[in-house]
């Protein structure tokens, strides 16, 4: 950035970045883009407000150099009134590659009804599971979380099947396929994933969402046209 100066420039990141060390971490990049010349404009966005069948938040900070302050303006997308859940996404969704998950782990899975989790199936059953996360604080909503077609999905991670955020598919015990996540982020089905299926599932889940991109870039888009 500072050999090319661009007019715009926008940076993406998770929304723990703001507190991450106190929020120091987020003050030195702030500065650091601050001293190459631009002013920027901070915002936490929620990918289903922008028709993304999916609770993500991600923080994304735009640039804008500053002589051009004051002739480049770039409005803050307006979020969608209809909220897509995974009811929308999830028909006709083309065979891929997926995890499974052990039998054990797939008998209690059907135990638990869509949208629920493990306070919904037999105590004895849901503490032999959970070993010592039992005893931890907090709700842990993660452990045997199950979706429910009328919700969207919580946010697509890089892993598929792990203990404390699980995302079970909500009519069959098992996580989602490569496709039906890159479905919850809005890839087309045309789109290649490269690699194994684990590389396929990381580089889903380190995507933003195609939709909220492109709302972002658009009216960037717009504030380039309109100088």
């Amino acid at each position: 950035m500072k050999k090319l100066q661009p007019k715009v420039f926008l940076f993406e990141n998770v929304r723990g970045l703001l507190s991450h060390d106190s929020g120091r971490t987020y003050k030195t990049i702030l500065n650091i883009f601050e001293s190459e010349g631009y002013s920027v404009k901070t915002d936490v966005y929620n990918a289903w407000d922008y028709s993304v069948a999916q609770k993500r938040e991600r923080l994304i900070m735009v640039g804008i150099r500053n002589d051009l302050v004051g002739k480049l303006y770039i409005e803050t997308p307006t979020p969608h009134k209809h909220k897509l859940v995974l009811r929308d996404v999830l028909n006709d969704v083309p065979y891929s590659a997926g995890v499974k998950y052990s039998d054990q782990k797939r008998k209690i899975f059907e135990l638990v009804p869509p949208g629920g989790y493990w306070r919904d199936i037999p105590e004895d059953i849901a503490k032999d599971y959970m070993k010592s996360c039992w005893y931890m604080g907090g709700g842990r909503t993660g452990i045997l979380r199950r979706l429910s077609l009328d919700e969207p999905s919580l946010t697509v991670l890089t892993s598929p099947s792990q203990k404390q955020t699980d995302r079970c598919h909500p009519l069959e015990a098992r996580p989602f396929t490569v496709r039906e996540n890159a479905r919850c982020q809005c890839f087309p089905d045309d789109w290649t994933f490269c690699g194994s299926v684990g590389q396929q599932y990381k580089q889903v889940g380190n995507a933003v969402p195609v939709q909220l991109t492109y709302e972002v870039a658009r009216k960037i888009y717009e504030g380039l046209e309109g100088m």
